[in-house]
């Protein structure tokens, strides 16, 4: 198999704190050039946060900010601009910064699903009790996304983009856990056929390297790689033993995956070699070639660094460069 990224890379989820997108985008070029990526700020307030922002990227879907949250909006307003005026600022000191940048560089947005549990309809209700609307948000995000990715790929032309669709609420859809509006009462499950369908359209939207991230329990292995994605992001500390054989069968189909190792907050990250104790353990418990481990594996914080101290996060991006030497160098630990 053949990845994007070269063997022995590392790269960040998303987020990041602080609120100066052209600073961050230094940090992240210097600490991860093998493989970069837009970062997020979302202490910048609304519209810089996850559902905020890629609700700037639906097409025809306004969206305003309600004291409960996101809702779909008759027109568009202040709240959507604000939100559309983050992502152009953070896009414009991309292309400054990264010009003549060549290689891969990954771009993240909300998944379907995680929207839908998240944006209100207009009279309240999540937008996932209807599955009307729901189909209408998919529909819109897909045209979406090919718009941003086609941008994106205008201002770094020599790139590779990686798609990375952020799907933390798809566990709790497909349980049937997401709360309704009132909270008093839980929404119906999502079929699994449904989900895997919203979201492969999605991720077949763009011409990109498509990947999803869940930073939830339960991960659902099987449906991701049925929807499209070449590679899945996940928190390693979130990987029970009895995901080994799900696992497994992304690894031996030749998913790539991203492993969340090092800690997302703190002060200072363990020892590089015992972050990666955790991937080298997989690999070997699973029976794998010790060499595909740094070619098929990329190393990343648990999850988005946007609770972290900016010196901290700078410190955890290059501990994660250094775990993957480790992947590399000591594959058998």
């Amino acid at each position: 198999m053949t990845y994007p990224w070269p063997a022995a890379s590392a790269t960040g989820v998303g987020s990041h704190p602080g609120a100066d997108p052209a600073e961050t985008l230094r940090v992240v070029l210097g600490e991860l050039p093998a493989l970069p990526y837009l970062p997020e700020l979302p202490a910048r307030g609304p519209g810089a946060d996850l559902t905020g922002r890629t609700a700037g990227l639906l097409v025809e879907l306004p969206v305003a900010l309600q004291p409960s949250g996101w809702r779909f909006a008759d027109r568009p307003g202040r709240d959507l601009r604000r939100a559309r005026d983050h992502l152009a600022r953070d896009l414009d000191v991309l292309e400054e910064r990264a010009a003549g940048y060549e290689g891969p560089f990954k771009i993240q947005v909300a998944g379907p699903w995680t929207l839908a549990a998240t944006i209100e309809l207009k009279h309240g209700d999540r937008t996932l009790k209807d599955p009307g609307a729901t189909r209408d948000l998919v529909d819109s995000l897909a045209e979406g996304v090919r718009e941003h990715v086609a941008d994106v790929r205008r201002r770094l032309p020599g790139a590779e983009i990686l798609l990375q669709v952020d799907e933390p609420g798809l566990p709790a859809a497909l349980a049937g856990t997401v709360p309704t509006a009132s909270g008093f009462a839980r929404l119906r499950a999502v079929e699994a056929s449904v989900a895997e369908e919203g979201l492969g359209r999605v991720l077949r939207a763009a011409d990109a390297y498509p990947m999803v991230h869940c930073c939830a329990s339960g991960v659902p292995y099987g449906l991701l790689r049925g929807a499209g994605a070449k590679a899945i992001s996940v928190d390693a500390r979130l990987v029970p033993a009895r995901d080994d054989d799900a696992i497994g069968e992304v690894i031996d189909a030749g998913v790539g995956l991203l492993l969340g190792l090092v800690p997302a907050t703190g002060t200072q990250p363990p020892p590089a070699d015992r972050s990666a104790r955790p991937a080298v353990e997989l690999w070997r418990r699973l029976g794998f070639p010790p060499g595909r481990l740094a070619e098929q594996v990329v190393v990343t914080p648990y999850c988005g660094l946007a609770g972290a101290s900016p010196a901290y996060a700078r410190t955890a991006l290059a501990h994660c460069r250094e775990a993957a030497q480790v992947l590399r160098d000591k594959p058998e630990g």
